[in-house]
């Protein structure tokens, strides 16, 4: 699988790393057709997925610790950051609670205006989740008034109250024990049988 952090200033990358991550397993075809990574080509050149999530991790604590705001698009994470997380998806699913149709990463990018290179390319998505960022901070100024560790605070606030809402459906819906994580941007990591 890939990664990438892309830095951006006035809206123009400045620096980006990418990963090739081996996961160790072998990669579906329904995954290998959304994102042309195949398991021979991850295992051919990349790295252990435990040795990507690392360098990622790294690169991301050193821009919390300078004070950056970190980017991420459906932002789960299973380590405690340290600064703020802003999450496209969550915010616009708040700011725009019932606009209809999806909110994958292509249909929030027609929705702003952000163009798309090449979509499901992890450099191409780190940078286009950017630029949403800001389109949807242009359109809102409710959410441009606010700082970043503000923004994440209130983040925190509209995942929980959507997650409410989404298992209140589950439930109404005959799915009586639906339960939906509310925790942003942290989830409970998964946990290994055997």
């Amino acid at each position: 699988m890939a990664a990438a952090v892309v830095e951006v200033r006035a809206g123009e990358p400045v620096r980006q790393r990418s990963w090739l991550a081996d996961p160790g397993i072998r990669i579906p075809a329904q995954a290998s057709a959304i994102h042309g990574i195949s398991s021979e080509h991850a295992t051919a050149g990349g790295h252990p997925a435990r040795d990507v999530a690392d360098e990622v991790a790294q690169m991301l604590t050193g821009y919390w610790t300078q004070g950056v705001p970190v980017v991420a698009l459906t932002a789960r994470l299973d380590r405690c950051p340290i600064g703020p997380v802003i999450d496209p998806y969550t915010i616009d699913r708040a700011v725009d609670r019932y606009r209809k149709g999806k909110r994958n990463l292509e249909a929030v990018c027609a929705e702003y205006g952000v163009r798309l290179d090449v979509a499901h390319d992890a450099t191409a998505d780190a940078l286009a989740a950017v630029r949403v960022a800001c389109a949807i901070a242009t359109r809102h100024e409710a959410v441009a008034a606010l700082t970043p560790a503000e923004l994440h605070e209130r983040q925190i606030q509209w995942y929980a109250e959507w997650a409410e809402d989404f298992q209140r459906f589950l439930r109404g819906k005959g799915e009586r024990d639906a339960v939906v994580d509310g925790a942003w941007p942290l989830r409970e990591p998964a946990s290994v049988v055997g």
